[in-house]
């Protein structure tokens, strides 16, 4: 990139600063919007080039070349509507908003006004799942025949979103990009022990076309933290643990003989697969970046995003209907 882009952060808490800091690296960083004066404080000390402003409207006089949106999901729609109607690249935090409706609208006023829209499915831009579709693409894993994902941690609990809207929207955006579909059937249930309402864990089913299937496991209410992603097929099995400390990307050379009158397991080698060393937030920030002077967001759209939404919509609702009243 010949040109020096500036992009101003809307909301600089605590997944926010990470874009800061993040943005400050690839020397990108041009203003942040936050109202909170401890925040901005810290932010003129750190950061003493960069435009600080209490408000969105302010920021546009400074002409940025995109924005990030990290505030609250409930705020999403208001202010990424605004950021596009001046015609600046936007990229938003998932979940891209809190209603499927909202969503459609600002992607239908983002291809209007031919303004770049991007959500940010970080997990598409890690570099172990970029290696997993590159083995999925040369054959190496076979005919995908079923995914599980497990996120579960404790703690990070919101009052505004369950925790399958906090956590699965990663998982569902990687299923949907491995399996190269939609779920045509999904079955979710789930227990809100916290917070009337609001689930804390659940457990979602998922069926595709071609018959794979897949589950996500999801919950802020865990002894211990477990990143686990798995996929099984026909030709072997891929597992990524995103939280251990090495971060293995393992591949096994399992698969079933279907040749007897019963399936016999057939064990081979057991493979570490390396991949790139890039923190996933670089690479998703580089990307965003790189489409300003390049043109067309290609991964993490905002066709792909409200796919997730869609998703997770039929999700909530099968998971609202499941509840069961015991008293």
């Amino acid at each position: 990139m010949n040109k020096k882009y500036k992009i101003c952060v809307v909301g600089a808490g605590r997944w926010g600063s990470n874009h800061v800091r993040t943005l400050h690296q690839l020397d990108a960083l041009g203003g942040v919007v936050e109202k909170s004066s401890l925040i901005t404080s810290k932010l003129k000390s750190q950061y003493p080039y960069c435009s600080i402003f209490s408000d969105l409207e302010s920021s546009f006089d400074e002409n940025f070349d995109g924005y990030i949106i990290s505030t609250p999901p409930i705020s999403h729609y208001k202010i990424a509507k605004k950021i596009i109607s001046m015609d600046k690249p936007v990229l938003i935090e998932k979940p891209m908003t809190l209603d499927l409706n909202e969503s459609i609208k600002l992607n239908e006023i983002a291809k209007k006004n031919n303004v770049n829209l991007m959500v940010g499915h970080l997990l598409l831009f890690h570099p172990a799942f970029k290696k997993i579709k590159e083995l999925i693409l040369n054959g190496k894993i076979g005919k995908i025949q079923y995914i599980y994902s497990n996120r579960l941690n404790l703690g990070s609990f919101r009052n505004d979103e369950n925790v399958l809207w906090s956590f699965a929207p990663h998982d569902i955006a990687l299923f949907n990009y491995f399996f190269e579909d939609s779920p045509s059937e999904i079955i979710s249930s789930g227990i809100d022990l916290l917070q009337e309402g609001i689930h804390d864990t659940s457990i979602t089913t998922f069926k595709y076309s071609k018959n794979m299937m897949g589950h996500i496991f999801v919950s802020w209410l865990h002894p211990f933290k477990e990143h686990r992603f798995v996929i099984v097929g026909s030709k072997g099995m891929v597992h990524f643990e995103d939280a251990g400390v090495q971060k293995p990307l393992i591949f096994y050379d399992k698969t079933v003989d279907l040749k007897g009158k019963v399936p016999r397991s057939k064990l081979g080698n057991i493979e570490r697969i390396e991949y790139e060393n890039e923190l996933p937030l670089v690479a998703e920030l580089k990307y965003f970046i790189s489409r300003i002077e390049k043109g067309k967001i290609e991964l993490a759209d905002g066709d792909s995003a409200i796919e997730v939404m869609r998703v997770l919509e039929k999700a909530t609702n099968s998971l609202n209907n499941s509840n069961i009243n015991v008293n």
